[in-house]
């Protein structure tokens, strides 16, 4: 079974398609090239709330989203 994390976009790294993402307080540098739109400069992905998986932004999603599954994982005592 696969498990995305949610995590927001804080920093955009270089001029290539890398961000550091923060979840649950750690930051980590993941490839955002599968969130970027067309006709989109990949500085516009700043702030959005991302699914990770494996080092890579997967999906966006809403802030409420992101909270909702925030909240899951900690029930489950996977999130802090």
């Amino acid at each position: 079974m696969c498990l995305a994390i949610p995590g927001r976009i804080v920093e955009i790294e270089g001029a290539g398609t890398g961000a550091i993402v923060e979840i649950a307080g750690v930051r980590r540098s993941v490839d955002i090239s599968l969130i970027v739109r067309d006709g989109q400069p990949v500085a516009a992905c700043l702030g959005e709330w991302v699914l990770v998986h494996v080092g890579f932004a997967m999906t966006r999603i809403d802030e409420a989203k992101a909270a909702e599954m925030i909240a899951l994982l900690a029930d489950l005592g996977e999130f802090r």
